[in-house]
């Protein structure tokens, strides 16, 4: 049975996650409201940027602090 929900999911992979995304957003919007949405959206698009970021460069987010905060006052 799973493995015929899964071939299901591997056949529709980007509709169904399309559908689940247009839900959440919709979701999204009745109950926070348009602008707090955005700012979610926004939120999630850069922890996305940083975390892939950080997983191709490891010092990524100490050269970033680095440039925010005087050097070592983070540590």
């Amino acid at each position: 049975m799973l493995r015929r929900i899964y071939k299901f999911y591997r056949q529709h992979f980007y509709a169904i996650n399309g559908a689940a995304i247009g839900l959440l957003v919709g979701f999204s919007f009745v109950n926070f409201g348009i602008i707090e949405t955005l700012f979610l959206a926004l939120c999630v698009t850069v922890g996305y940027l940083i975390g892939k970021q950080l997983q191709k460069d490891k010092a990524f987010l100490k050269n970033l602090l680095d440039k925010i905060l005087p050097p070592g006052s983070y540590r």
